[in-house]
């Protein structure tokens, strides 16, 4: 692996962007806020990576996309590059259900300790090395799929494109991580204790929570500081959600609300006040406070300029572009596949704020990092001469 100059997603991937909120980089784009009508939603609602409508939003935004460059070319094929085999793979099928585009899917979690492995399930190629990017040509070849203008790649932003998973994701839950404590160290002021808050975030952010949390770092955000807060106790909770006393997410925010009223709750009630209105909203971002602390924690964790070049500090202290996925996608470019990102990153921690912005501050996918990785260009091209 090598660490490179550094470089931007927009370097190889432009503006043709989406983090969560479905608006694109590009504003010669629509976003849902303007075509969700058009699209038989009974209402404006910000889908989930993995709902049907997502699918169904994206594919009407990169049809448009592909409209722009080539009005008279429609697409014909939909290769999707992630890293889950939950969010990822149901947004594959959800995208296959559509019935639009033949699709195959890349899915990647890197561990070097196994040996080399690819497994390939209903059109989807899994593997643990971020290399068989190479790999997946030979079979994209094999199944008769062609790579030309016709073709859009879908490319996952986080923990695909940049902080590859199992290779340097935990930096950027390292930045997420960092904003949960900034935002709750500074609600409650000089009543913060690490000691009392880590145990907590560190229990709730597990797997086995996500029916409570949905999986939705803003509520495991908001639940944390409560906890740690005292507003609900830590082991009377774990109580409460083990004998299913408390059944929701929406019922422990009312139960706080009601325990903060008539109390001089200071920050903990603008907290509280916040999210309950943005729930109230259908928002699926409610502590936006806290993403937007995340923002500022994520970009102090990208060094195009940093000096350091020891690989395995930069893996795990820096979010990197993630070479291989840089080399896959200028090749793709090459071939006249339309390139489209997406991302289920809030776009508050995502795109500054318009105070930053004025600044000079550049969305996520503008920031300039390092580029780390191996080399696959000239291996692709082997596989698939131009």
């Amino acid at each position: 692996m090598q660490i490179t100059a550094g470089a931007s997603l927009y370097d190889f991937l432009g503006d043709l962007v989406v983090y969560r909120n479905l608006e694109p980089a590009d504003e010669r784009l629509p976003g849902l806020k303007e075509i969700w009508h058009t699209l038989g939603m009974g209402s404006y609602q910000i889908p989930r990576k993995t709902e049907p409508a997502y699918a169904k939003v994206v594919s009407h935004l990169i049809e448009r996309a592909q409209g722009l460059r080539l009005p008279q070319k429609k697409l014909e094929r939909l290769l999707y590059i992630g890293d889950t085999r939950m969010n990822d793979v149901t947004a594959i099928r959800n995208f296959r259900a559509l019935g639009s585009f033949r699709v195959l899917g890349f899915i990647c979690r890197e561990d070097m300790a196994s040996d080399r492995a690819i497994e390939i399930q209903d059109g989807i190629f899994y593997t643990n090395r971020w290399r068989a990017l190479v790999d997946l040509l030979g079979y994209l070849k094999g199944e008769g799929f062609p790579i030309d203008e016709a073709t859009v790649a879908i490319i996952d932003m986080d923990k695909t494109a940049i902080g590859a998973r199992g290779r340097n994701d935990k930096a950027i839950d390292r930045a997420r991580v960092e904003a949960v404590q900034r935002t709750v160290e500074q609600t409650l002021s000089g009543e913060f204790r690490e000691s009392e808050f880590r145990p907590v975030y560190d229990e709730l952010n597990q797997p086995q929570y996500h029916p409570f949390t949905a999986d939705n770092q803003d509520n495991l955000a908001y639940i944390s500081l409560m906890l740690s807060a005292g507003v609900y106790d830590f082991q009377a909770f774990l109580r409460d959600l083990a004998s299913g006393r408390l059944k929701s997410f929406l019922e422990f925010v009312e139960i706080c609300g009601g325990r903060l009223q008539g109390v001089d709750s200071g920050g903990l009630g603008q907290v509280h006040a916040e999210v309950e209105r943005n729930l109230s909203l259908g928002d699926p971002t409610p502590f936006k406070s806290f993403r937007y602390k995340e923002y500022e924690t994520t970009l102090a964790h990208m060094h195009g300029s940093s000096p350091s070049q020891d690989l395995a500090e930069t893996l795990a202290e820096e979010i990197v572009i993630t070479k291989e996925v840089a080399d896959l996608a200028r090749f793709l470019e090459e071939e006249g596949a339309l390139l489209f990102t997406i991302s289920d990153k809030p776009d508050e921690s995502s795109v500054p704020r318009d105070e930053l912005r004025a600044k000079g501050f550049l969305p996520l996918h503008r920031i300039v990092t390092k580029v780390v990785g191996t080399p696959i260009y000239d291996d692709l091209r082997r596989v698939w001469p131009g």
